[in-house]
C-alpha cells in the first residue's frame, strides 16, 4: 500500500469510531513493511478511559500482534498530530516514522487539548495549571537503585 493509501486507512478508522459513538474523531494503523498491522480509534468516552486515544490503542494492538514492546521496524499513519502523551507513547515504542492528517491547531480549533498541554510541557513545573511537588525522592530512590543492580533486568 502507498503512503496515502495507508493514511486514508488512518482516516476511515477515525470516522468509523466517531460514527459508532467510540470516542473523538481520530484514528491511527500501525504498518510494518507496508502492510497493516494494528488499527485503532479514540475510545476515550466510550471505554471512559482518557488514555485510549488512537495511537495508543493501535500501538497496544500491535506490540500483542508481534508480541514486543518495540515497534522499530513499523509507522504509524495517525489522522492528527500525536498529543503528548501519544508522542511519547511512540518514543517509548520506537516508532521511527509518523504520517499525520491535522494537526494539534487544527484539532485545538474543534475544541480539544492537545496544543494547550504541548504548551504546559514547556513551561517549568512550578508555572503550569497542575500543581507538582517533589515527595519522599530519597525513599524513592531505593526502587531505581535496586533496578540498576538487577542482572536479569529487560532494559526498555
Amino acid at each position: 500500500m502507498t503512503s496515502e493509501e495507508l493514511m486514508r486507512e488512518a482516516l476511515k478508522e477515525a470516522e468509523s469510531g466517531m460514527r459508532r459513538g467510540r470516542g473523538g474523531p481520530f484514528g491511527c494503523v500501525v504498518t510494518r513493511r507496508g502492510a497493516v498491522i494494528a488499527r485503532g480509534h479514540n475510545c476515550v468516552t466510550s471505554a471512559n478511559d482518557p488514555t485510549a486515544h488512537a495511537e495508543i490503542m493501535a500501538i497496544r494492538e500491535a506490540c500483542r500482534e508481534l508480541r514486543t514492546f518495540t515497534l522499530a521496524d513499523c509507522e504509524l499513519y495517525t489522522s492528527c498530530e500525536p498529543c503528548p502523551m501519544c508522542l511519547a507513547a511512540i518514543y517509548w515504542a520506537r516508532i521511527p516514522r509518523v504520517f499525520y492528517g491535522n494537526t494539534r491547531a487544527d484539532a485545538a480549533a474543534i475544541g480539544f487539548a492537545d496544543d494547550f498541554i504541548y504548551q504546559q510541557l514547556a513551561l517549568p513545573a512550578e508555572r503550569r495549571a497542575i500543581a507538582m511537588q517533589p515527595l519522599l525522592s530519597g525513599e524513592a530512590q531505593a526502587a531505581f537503585r535496586n533496578w540498576e543492580t538487577l542482572p536479569d533486568k529487560v532494559k526498555y
